[in-house]
């Protein structure tokens, strides 16, 4: 790809903050640092979403935010939040018209569908450039319950936008797409059959090992009072009902009990459902682990403190309903930790079951009860914990 030294890309999110930082986000700033490295000039253009900063940046690269809003009458503010952090299909004119007036475009880079695809997918068209489009959250391969919690705060609502995404093509995104990406296995097979083309690729995420090399788990441990002879299990996502911590939480009061010494539980994310955050703490209080349990509501992207909080775990548990992928995963490896895992989704091809990590059943009746149970093992197992650590780095690097 040398050749193709200071061609402009621009990458459109549907919304792009540090201090909400998800994994789409971290496979966008790799995506620009990988192309910035072989010569490309990469952008970020998105809304103001959880930013109202018009302009930014981040490893030099540009962001770009514009006004938008959600075209539904009768939303609250609480309503409007909820699209912010999950789901929303929002328009935003402004954008478009930056999308469309954009010169010596080679390509363009959507990571979103809906009506924010359908500016992509306009402006190419009318630019005569290509746009390729990943699939982070799931689209063919997603749970209907959480289409349902995605789509909750517009029920009842009259969405006057349609026109606007008739306008733009919005349902002929994928179809039209000069490539689709998917970095989940499943999603990948599902949108081979849906779609009307084969212009379809599984690229799996990576991430860079170098990041994780540098933490401090004791300036992590000493910032939050966790004592060196504590066991930590960490958890890195989202506070939102499909990372399914409440399992997490229930697993933990069962191994704190069965642990021969002190425990703690650490979860880290943004808040993307507060009312299933609201549900975790006091579910946490029942249960009588509160002095155990350590939530801390999301981290700023590129803060140390994210390194130290893998350096100082013992173990790293990501127990979702679904995940497309599960970016934290390759994060826990390249931090030679040891994983358990949900067996779903994107999870199922990146985890090699008994070699890289443990998988669990979350739908099982006893899900908690089985999660205690490796959670257990690898704490009485430290050689073979330390064997799938080292495995998972390996696979990671």
């Amino acid at each position: 790809m040398a050749e193709v030294g200071g061609k402009r890309i621009i990458h459109v999110p549907r919304r792009f903050t540090a201090h909400e930082w998800g994994g789409t986000e971290t496979v966008i700033r790799e995506i620009c640092a990988e192309q910035k490295r072989e010569g490309w000039l990469p952008e970020i253009v998105t809304s103001k979403a959880l930013d109202s900063r018009g302009r930014d940046a981040i490893d030099e690269v540009p962001i770009r935010r514009y006004n938008y809003c959600y075209p539904f009458w009768g939303l609250s503010a609480e309503d409007q939040m909820a699209m912010d952090k999950k789901g929303g299909n929002l328009l935003s004119v402004s954008l478009a018209w930056r999308l469309i007036s954009s010169s010596n475009v080679h390509v363009f880079h959507s990571h979103a569908l809906n009506r924010m695809g359908g500016m992509v997918r306009t402006a190419a068209k009318l630019r005569r450039v290509p746009y390729v489009v990943s699939l982070h959250g799931g689209v063919f391969d997603v749970p209907s319950t959480e289409v349902d919690d995605m789509r909750a705060p517009t029920v009842g609502k009259f969405e006057w936008g349609r026109v606007f995404g008739m306008l733009l093509g919005s349902r002929k995104v994928l179809s039209d797409a000069d490539r689709v990406i998917c970095v989940g296995l499943g999603e990948f097979e599902k949108a081979k059959q849906a779609l009307p083309h084969d212009r379809v690729s599984y690229l799996p995420n990576g991430v860079d090992p170098s990041k994780f090399s540098e933490g401090e788990g004791s300036r992590f441990r000493s910032k939050h009072g966790i004592a060196p002879n504590e066991r930590v299990a960490l958890c890195l996502s989202r506070i939102d009902g499909q990372k399914n911590q409440r399992v997490l939480v229930e697993a933990f009061a069962q191994f704190q009990k069965e642990l021969d010494g002190p425990a703690r539980l650490v979860l880290i994310g943004p808040v993307t459902s507060a009312s299933y955050a609201e549900d975790l703490k006091a579910r946490i209080e029942a249960l009588g682990i509160g002095s155990n349990a350590l939530i801390i509501p999301g981290l700023p992207n590129g803060s140390p403190e994210l390194a130290d909080a893998f350096r100082a775990c013992d173990l790293f548990v990501l127990p979702s309903l679904h995940e497309p992928f599960g970016i934290v995963a390759l994060e826990a490896w390249c931090a030679e930790k040891p994983l358990i895992a949900s067996r779903v989704g994107g999870l199922k091809a990146v985890v090699d079951d008994d070699r890289t990590g443990l998988f669990f059943d979350p739908n099982s009746e006893n899900a908690a009860a089985e999660l205690a149970e490796r959670m257990m093992y690898l704490t009485k197992n430290p050689d073979r914990a330390q064997g799938l650590a080292s495995a998972g780095y390996l696979e990671a690097k």
